[in-house]
């Protein structure tokens, strides 16, 4: 609410302040919003709004709309595919300025707080309709299969997209059969359970010429003019000890980006490696071919989680998404686009 102020009288800083952002609503100008989320995409045809087809950005995208009364359009840090999780997944959408400020309606509250109570909502709602239409399982009532953890106006330069340094991915594996690995009911969405023992140790060494940069062509569905170049920072095999995931075999990835069924086409030719059906060199001479001929096997997609994606100080975050959009290729490459996913 404006505050009133009389001819002659010197007009006090909250009121300057709220005429000066009343002035930029009525003159259309947008805010950048930052979403934090997660979401069991076990529901989902993956994360990209695809005509007839249950999916995160097209349910998210309605449920802002609903809220917002306004179109949006969003930038998402990693696009996960078919049957993927995120634990922490970032987006970012520029909505009009009058469009946020009336977020809270008559409620007084933060536009932040608004939006998360609304968001969620909606949501809810929106999860009911897809299981009684059958587009996915039982949901319990008020809950959903996307939740909106945070928002915020983002800081200036961000990009969900291009600002991120890195994404980690986790698979989580149970091996050995009934009397191997641990298998908890709760998680069977979340966990690949095998048979067969695997050689984590072979796995693990198999691994490691992947580390670096490289083109991972060979681990990838390339889109048509974009570049398969990527670095990856970490890439190991594990059997934890301890914490949620003690006693499973768990694949941990870094990667400033990744292409299309990347980190899971990594975890077909470790489990190839681990069952002993391939040998340690595999990997390496896969990597090293470079082609989509006899292309590495993908697992399943439900062991999968974006379990992090990290960014730059708020001062760097506009240099950092310059130079992400610069294209990525090896010395010997034809230049293409880099798609920053």
């Amino acid at each position: 609410m404006l505050t009133d102020v009389k001819p002659g009288d010197a007009p006090t800083p909250g009121a300057v302040v709220e005429e000066a952002e009343g002035a930029e609503a009525k003159n259309g100008a947008t805010v950048r919003l930052r979403l934090d989320l997660a979401y069991d995409g076990a529901g989902f045809s993956g994360w990209a709004a695809q005509p007839g087809l249950r999916t995160v950005e097209g349910e998210l995208t309605g449920a802002l709309e609903t809220v917002l009364r306004t179109p949006v359009r969003l930038t998402v840090a990693g696009r996960t595919d078919a049957g993927v999780h995120a634990a922490a997944q970032a987006v970012h959408l520029d909505v009009p300025l009058a469009a946020w400020q009336a977020a809270p309606g008559r409620s007084g509250r933060r536009p932040e707080d608004a939006l998360l109570t609304r968001l969620a909502g909606v949501l809810a709602r929106q999860a009911r309709l897809a299981a009684d239409a059958g587009l996915t399982g039982p949901v319990p009532r008020g809950a959903s299969d996307v939740v909106v953890t945070g928002a915020r106006v983002a800081p200036e330069g961000f990009d969900a997209r291009f600002s991120a340094l890195s994404r980690r991915y986790v698979y989580r594996i149970a091996d050995g059969g009934p009397a191997g690995a641990p298998r908890s009911a709760s998680r069977r969405g979340q966990v690949l359970w095998l048979p067969e023992a695997l050689d984590v140790e072979a796995m693990d060494r198999s691994a490691r010429p992947l580390l670096g940069e490289h083109d991972f062509l060979s681990y990838c569905r390339p889109r048509e003019g974009a570049t398969t170049v990527r670095t990856v920072k970490r890439l190991d095999w594990r059997r934890p000890t301890r914490g949620d995931d003690a006693g499973l075999v768990t694949l941990t990835v870094v990667a400033d980006a990744f292409c299309h069924s990347m980190v899971r086409s990594l975890v077909g030719v470790g489990l190839a490696v681990g069952r002993g059906s391939r040998d340690e060199a595999w990997p390496a001479a896969l990597l090293e071919r470079r082609s989509r001929d006899g292309a590495a096997p993908v697992a399943p997609a439900h062991g999968l989680t974006l379990e992090e994606v990290v960014y730059p100080s708020d001062d760097a975050l506009a240099e950092q998404a310059r130079r992400s959009r610069v294209v990525r290729r090896l010395p010997a490459d034809p230049l293409a686009e880099d798609c920053g996913c």
